[in-house]
């Protein structure tokens, strides 16, 4: 068995004006999540970084979606400092996870532009998971789910805190784990249901699916 490192990436918008021949992408990241999850299937270490952005700027919509201020990012590494010190966290022979091909796709625009070049990265890009398409293939479909309905779909309870980059590899590592232990996926049982019903799964709440959650918390 090997080490698993899942990331998250958060974005900002890069305006059409700021936008170069060279840098011509609409996002750029700021913030590298990740979390590690160790040969036994279990989460021993935890990776974080808020990256400054050249091209884009944090607007009110990504700082109410991520959390993440100006302020935040103002004094932070930039993109290539920021992927270094993620390399050098990074366990050799670890494989990168990730929900989507999205922060791959990502990373791969930023260091063509930024001209960033790190062998061990491109190592670990090649050889990149798309943990999404994993849970759909566990599904039996080719539809891309949303990590918070696969989390709910799984019977997971989840930090609700989303588009933190953090917090969305703990909560995409939680899933990651759950499909290697289980062969056969194990959904909740409300899940399971609407779809033998053909109902809309997305039309549930949490409540509906984790029936007593709010007498547990209150």
């Amino acid at each position: 068995m090997r080490e698993y490192v899942i990331v998250d990436l958060e974005m900002c918008k890069v305006p059409k004006p700021m936008r170069t021949e060279k840098y011509h992408w609409s996002s750029e990241t700021i913030q590298i999540g990740a979390v590690l999850v160790n040969e036994n299937l279990e989460i021993i270490d935890e990776f974080n970084s808020y990256v400054h952005p050249e091209y884009g700027s944090i607007d009110d919509y990504i700082k109410h979606l991520t959390g993440i201020t100006p302020f935040d990012v103002k004094d932070a590494n930039g993109m290539e400092d920021a992927l270094k010190a993620f390399v050098n966290w990074v366990p050799e022979d670890a494989v990168c996870v990730s929900w989507s091909t999205t922060d791959e796709k990502q990373i791969r625009h930023e260091i063509e532009a930024k001209e960033i070049h790190l062998p061990r990265l491109d190592m670990l890009l090649d050889n990149w998971q798309d943990c999404q398409k994993t849970f759909g293939e566990k599904m039996n479909t080719e539809r891309q789910y949303r990590l918070s309905e696969a989390l709910i779909a799984a019977d997971i309870i989840y930090d609700e805190n989303i588009h933190n980059g953090l917090v969305d590899a703990r909560n995409t590592a939680e899933l990651f784990i759950k499909m290697e232990k289980e062969p056969v996926l194990v959904l909740n049982n409300y899940y399971r249901r609407s779809l033998e019903e053909e109902v809309q799964p997305e039309m549930y709440t949490i409540g509906d699916l984790f029936p007593g959650l709010q007498m547990a918390i209150a």
